[in-house]
């Protein structure tokens, strides 16, 4: 998928910009505070209908302006189309080809943007929500019936917490356990399918990056004990939940993990190798969209050039061009790795939430 027109109104300092964007490398550089991120985050706005920084989404609206849009239009191997996200009155307005959609979902499937920002080391770090969300993510694009399963189960999950809260008897804790356990089938499947794709495209590519470490496997975690059916340990932590008055166990407690030979636990690893691996990770899941899907997300890089070193730049850029379809690129000025061949980039200068020109 290539973004070729990027449309942003009253984002963060953005009161009004369009932009033709080109195939392969577009670098936006410029001083801090200009504006150049803030592209990349009204594309990944539509891919995500969130920010990849912290806030709320009524945050990135400009200062005293009511109403926010980020449209683009995009090329796809059936055409192009065009796709709107408008945020009005804390709602969502969602547009595919000039039609209003019945659900934002339908916008974030058409346009497929992965993210590496200065944030991104807290998907090694962070909560296991952090890196449930990045897979999930996933699976929506290339599995279609995941995000009714999904919300199915989150339904029955907020049903069975609030029968916990109120001292619900063990009958209705019995229709509830079941029915959690059948909404968890397909959700757990599903990514379990996704996994088993996503993790050696994550062990292949750590390769390249992180060679010091030595192997790399990756460990999914179920949420629950996976020799025992969710029912049963749903009727084993009753007591446990009842306490607490929420439930311990299930898909929406799974996690993954990544053990290096050299470095086994998280806490092995410094900053930089957390971002690395947060790269790799990224990467990894675009090669597993293109594979299923037929075609690349647009990757975007953050701050590229402050984030990492002269060699790990060398080495990402090669990766990209094993046949990435278009990347973005933040940074104060042209990465240090694209400097001798600036020509192969389309490069936009940022000031003031405009651009000054193309160099």
């Amino acid at each position: 998928m290539q973004l070729t027109r990027l449309h942003i109104e009253n984002l963060r300092n953005i009161a009004a910009l369009e932009l033709a964007l080109a195939p392969g490398l577009n670098v936006f550089i410029g001083a801090n505070g200009a504006g150049k991120s803030s592209i990349l985050e009204a594309a990944f706005l539509l891919s995500h209908a969130q920010s990849f920084r912290a806030g709320s989404v009524d945050d990135l609206m400009r200062r005293g302006q009511v109403r926010m849009a980020v449209a683009a239009t995009h090329l796809h191997k059936q055409g192009e189309k065009t796709s709107a996200l408008i945020r009005e009155n804390s709602r969502w307005i969602a547009r595919n080809d000039h039609t209003e959609a019945t659900q934002i979902s339908t916008v974030i499937r058409e346009v497929t943007v992965v993210c590496f920002e200065p944030g991104s080391h807290e998907l090694i770090s962070g909560a296991g929500r952090g890196r449930r969300g990045f897979l999930d993510w996933g699976v929506f694009h290339v599995e279609h019936a995941f995000l009714a399963a999904a919300k199915r189960y989150r339904r029955v999950l907020h049903q069975r917490n609030a029968a916990l809260k109120r001292a619900a008897g063990d009958h209705e804790l019995d229709v509830w356990d079941s029915e959690l356990a059948r909404a968890a089938e397909p959700m757990e499947r599903m990514r379990r399918d996704y996994f088993a794709r996503f993790a050696p495209r994550l062990v292949e590519t750590l390769g390249q990056f992180l060679r010091e470490l030595g192997d790399s496997t990756i460990e999914w975690e179920y949420g629950w004990s996976e020799t025992i059916g969710l029912q049963e340990v749903l009727m084993q932590r009753r007591a446990q939940d009842r306490m607490r008055g929420h439930t311990s166990r299930g898909p929406h407690r799974a996690d993954w993990t990544i053990r290096f030979a050299r470095a086994p636990q998280r806490v092995h690893l410094s900053r930089g190798q957390e971002k690395l691996c947060a790269l790799a990770c990224i990467l990894a899941q675009a090669r597993v969209h293109a594979d299923a899907c037929g075609e690349w997300p647009v990757i975007a890089l953050d701050d590229f050039g402050s984030e990492l070193d002269l060699d790990h730049q060398h080495r990402i850029l090669e990766w990209l061009r094993q046949g990435c379809e278009q990347v973005l690129i933040s940074g104060v000025e042209v990465p240090d790795a694209l400097r001798h061949e600036s020509s192969a980039a389309r490069v936009f200068h940022v000031e003031h939430g405009g651009l000054r020109g193309l160099l």
